[in-house]
């Protein structure tokens, strides 16, 4: 989030909403009822927020990369992006797919420490050359296409490219976390 802390944009009121906004954000709320603040907003925007859902439940819950894998990529764009909110919500989830908090803390420092399993400093290179060159470079790719298959390669950059997007919202509408 930015310095500013009041959020741009609020909550909608729920008295407002269609049926169908209404039921689309049950739907991606958790298990305790908390919708997700960047999920939240995009309900002033009824049009977006049913396809968005389906395209981030289809890589979030049915993609080809292994979910620890999915998740390292998820905090590195979540790091390089500054975004608290991003960050956070992932935490939970990098944990509830077995990392550690040494790991977790790990995906900040970046891909240089040597405790890092043999591919995985490459999935956090992609994650920081998307974020800068918006492009893989042939060593990176080398690392990653030797582990991967092709649905799995495809689905690094849309990764890094979701949540790289969400901590845009975030960071831009100063969503809370």
């Amino acid at each position: 989030m930015t310095a500013e802390a009041e959020p741009r944009i609020p909550d909608c009121d729920p008295d407002r909403l269609s049926n169908e906004t209404a039921g689309l954000l049950e739907l991606a709320a958790s298990a305790t009822g908390h919708t997700p603040g960047t999920i939240s907003v995009l309900a002033h925007q009824p049009a977006l927020l049913g396809p968005f859902l389906g395209w981030a439940a289809a890589l979030a819950l049915n993609g080809a990369l292994p979910k620890r894998d999915h998740e390292l990529l998820a905090l590195r764009a979540a790091a390089n992006c500054r975004s608290a909110f991003e960050w956070d919500e992932h935490v939970g989830f990098a944990r509830a797919v077995g990392l550690t908090d040494d790991e977790i803390a790990m995906v900040k420092a970046g891909p240089d420490d040597p405790r890092w399993t043999p591919d995985e400093p490459a999935l956090l290179r992609a994650a920081d050359e998307l974020g800068r060159e918006c492009a893989i470079s042939a060593g990176t790719w080398a690392v990653l296409a030797a582990r991967y298959d092709e649905a799995a390669l495809v689905e690094i950059p849309f990764v890094v490219g979701q949540y790289t997007m969400l901590s845009m919202v975030a960071n831009g509408l100063n969503v809370p976390s």
